[in-house]
């Protein structure tokens, strides 16, 4: 193959992003030469900032306009690219990767579209729960002819942000950090906010624990809780990862930070719904420590309306702050 110039477009949320970052790696691994490039939205770019795998990253221009399209067009064509990957199925952005005269373009599904601009695809119609979305993802590299050696995500630190995360521990010497990011994008359940109160103030009493809540935007019901670190709020997404490289371990429902904390090898334990399109086969911590709480058996049926959107986890069976802590206790052996 003449040099590889591929262009990744991941422009969906955090978790999304987080989990294509194996993508650059192992088609380094077999092209090191090949030149990659991320087109990514504004808010996701620190994701993939220091990656190694990474030549360049593209920022989308969102605006739903002429002038708009034909910008995105004149970014990516400059660099000539070879080939595109488009993780998620979109209409508009097929229609810029064609304009782009990328020869080989591949999606995901069949859309009208993507036959219209003879798009190769991979199909996800029917999802297997024994595989992961980052492996979905690496169905990408196995239609250009590569075997990925591993799905696990990455994310890197440059050495200013390393001894800021020495700053961090040593600023509370002495204690585990413990996480808790109690929000969430309403795709998946989570426990409520007077949960979460109840699990940080119980947590706040072990004189060897530190709460540092990583939330951008505090629930009322969370804010002002003596002794709890809000360095979360209203911070970057790379500050976020610099937070998160800090901890000891991370609490939180299936969210982005979870995924990030998973990239950075930070100990994990999340709260996860059995639901095949919610379960941690498909949506998982990767290539860490991790926990992973589910209901009992039955609960979904019993007490849940099935709808991963509006569970919280309440009732006999469910998870609760108690199960929380107790799970907390035997990770951290106290």
């Amino acid at each position: 193959m003449k040099q590889l110039r591929l262009l990744i477009t991941r422009i969906d949320r955090i978790g999304d992003v987080v989990l294509s970052t194996p993508i650059p790696r192992e088609v380094k691994k077999k092209y090191p030469n090949s030149f990659i490039a991320l087109l990514v939205r504004k808010q996701t770019k620190d994701i993939y900032t220091n990656n190694p795998y990474v030549d360049e990253i593209i920022i989308l221009n969102e605006k739903n306009s002429w002038r708009g399209f034909w910008q995105n067009i004149k970014a990516i064509r400059k660099f000539k690219f070879t080939h595109a990957f488009m993780l998620l199925p979109q209409e508009r952005l097929n229609w810029i990767l064609f304009a782009s005269l990328i020869p080989t373009r591949i999606g995901v599904g069949h859309k009208l579209y993507q036959f219209l601009t003879f798009t190769r695809y991979v199909d996800r119609k029917k999802y297997r729960e024994e595989r992961h979305e980052a492996d979905y993802s690496l169905d990408m590299v196995r239609k250009i002819g590569i075997t990925p050696e591993s799905n696990h995500p990455e994310i890197f630190l440059s050495d200013i942000e390393k001894n800021e995360v020495a700053e961090l521990r040593n600023k509370y010497k002495g204690k585990t950090l413990v996480g808790i990011n109690s929000t969430y994008g309403n795709s998946a359940p989570n426990i409520t906010p007077t949960q979460y109160h109840k699990l940080i103030y119980k947590l706040t009493h072990y004189t060897n624990i530190k709460i540092i809540l990583t939330d951008y935007m505090v629930p009322k019901e969370l804010k002002n809780i003596p002794g709890v670190d809000y360095s979360g709020q209203n911070t970057s997404v790379r500050d976020l990862i610099n937070i998160l490289a800090a901890l000891d371990v991370l609490i939180s429902c299936s969210t982005g930070p979870m995924h990030i904390a998973a990239a950075l090898k930070v100990p994990t334990i999340s709260l996860f719904c059995p639901l095949p399109a919610c379960s941690p086969k498909l949506w998982g911590p990767l290539g860490n420590n991790s926990r992973v709480l589910l209901p009992e058996d039955g609960y979904c049926g019993r007490i849940c309306s099935g709808d991963p959107k509006t569970c919280s986890f309440e009732g006999e069976g469910g998870i609760d702050s108690e199960k929380i802590i107790l799970t907390v206790k035997q990770f951290l052996k106290i």
